[in-house]
């Protein structure tokens, strides 16, 4: 029998289009638990693959004959072994292309909608690690918000469409991923905008985004007046874009609200946040659809993958933006944080540009889901 390829651009369709999966992952058990590829409609067997190396006869019995079968492991290596071994005892198995290493830094650009010029926003999103960036093109221009670090992707992309870059924006210092925005402005000689009070540390020049400048790409203005928002960071800062999209960064999600202590500083920043969520983002139009800078489930992807919703219905719906009392706000946030993110002080030591990881040790820091929410 022959092993099929599985590449992390097929596993993220079968995401988006809810596709059956059945994904036998051979790490490590511990590994597993932490971290592993989520569908609606995937089901998952975890083995570690050196209790296969005599033989896969033992769960030949558990790997369905009527299903896409996926074996994966971390780099590829011994999901291509186990696949073989399947193979040979005749089922059509596939193994994942590069491994879970593929599938962290796997981008899936979505069209999200047009604006009023003519001009399009695009959703990158990181369906492997729930990270979501945006570009916006208009007349010939286009801006980036929240580049991961696979800038190649939004290069390639941009150049398919046949703008230049000529801004980059980053809504605020990063703690669980290595932004992309300062290495594609490099490139294209494009403009670098990080919060000023995030970038106290940083040692590259940056122009300051704060509330009240006005960006034009093309045609369209990113108003950022009055929506300085801080609370997950002392210089969050959201976007409003065409006046129908409200980039919340790391805030506003849409099934919780952004955490507040990645620098340390939740009991000083809970009150920043319940600001932000319940005054200055109260006084928006609820008609704007939220583009959140992450999500946390599979659940929260839209059926065309995008991930967006109506301001109006997360007031109406999510938890973190209905809650009365002050102090039962100030619970929630500070007492139900999950763990930090794997390896955030380096990634935000990188995001200041006081490190310079090798790209191997950049990809080790990322590993893992995204915990930029309250529980």
């Amino acid at each position: 029998m022959t092993v099929n390829i599985m590449t992390a651009k097929d596993v993220a369709k079968k995401v988006i289009n809810k596709e059956e999966l059945f994904i036998l992952d051979v790490r490590n058990e511990d590994a597993f638990d932490e971290w592993k590829i989520e569908g609606d409609n995937f089901k998952h067997f975890n083995i570690p693959y050196f209790e296969l190396l005599d033989g896969v006869e033992e769960i030949i019995g558990k790997i369905p004959s009527n299903k896409d079968v996926l074996v994966a492991c971390a780099k590829e290596g011994s999901s291509e072994m186990i696949a073989d071994m399947l193979s040979e005892e005749g089922l059509t198995v596939s193994y994942l292309q590069g491994g879970m290493k593929a599938w962290s830094e796997h981008l899936e650009p979505i069209k999200v909608g047009d604006l009023t010029d003519g001009g399009e926003i695009y959703q990158f999103v990181r369906i492997g690690k729930g990270c979501l960036s945006y570009m916006v093109i208009s007349d010939g221009e286009a801006a980036i918000i929240d580049a991961t670090r696979m800038t190649d992707i939004y290069l390639e992309f941009a150049e398919s469409k046949a703008v230049k870059i000529t801004n980059v924006f980053d809504t605020h210092l990063h703690a669980d991923h290595i932004s992309g925005g300062r290495e594609i402005a490099e490139k294209t000689n494009a403009t670098y905008w990080l919060p000023p009070k995030d970038a106290t540390e940083v040692t590259f020049d940056y122009a300051a985004l704060e509330g009240g400048n006005v960006v034009t790409i093309g045609n369209t203005a990113i108003d950022i007046y009055a929506l300085y928002s801080p609370g997950h960071t002392s210089g969050s800062t959201s976007f409003v874009i065409d006046e129908k999209f409200l980039l919340s960064g790391d805030i506003l999600f849409i099934d919780s609200i952004g955490r507040p202590d990645l620098a340390g500083m939740a009991d000083d920043w809970v009150g920043d946040l319940r600001e932000s969520l319940y005054t200055r983002y109260k006084e928006l139009s609820e008609e704007l659809v939220v583009l959140p800078a992450h999500f946390m489930i599979i659940s929260e992807l839209n059926d065309d993958g995008t991930v967006a919703v109506k301001l109006g219905a997360l007031f109406a719906e999510n938890h973190g933006l209905n809650i009365k009392d002050e102090n039962e706000f100030r619970k929630l946030v500070t007492e139900n944080l999950p763990p930090q993110p794997n390896a955030y002080q380096e990634i935000r030591e990188t995001n200041m540009g006081k490190i310079r990881p090798e790209e191997e040790k950049q990809r080790e820091m990322e590993i893992g889901p995204n915990r930029c929410a309250v529980r």
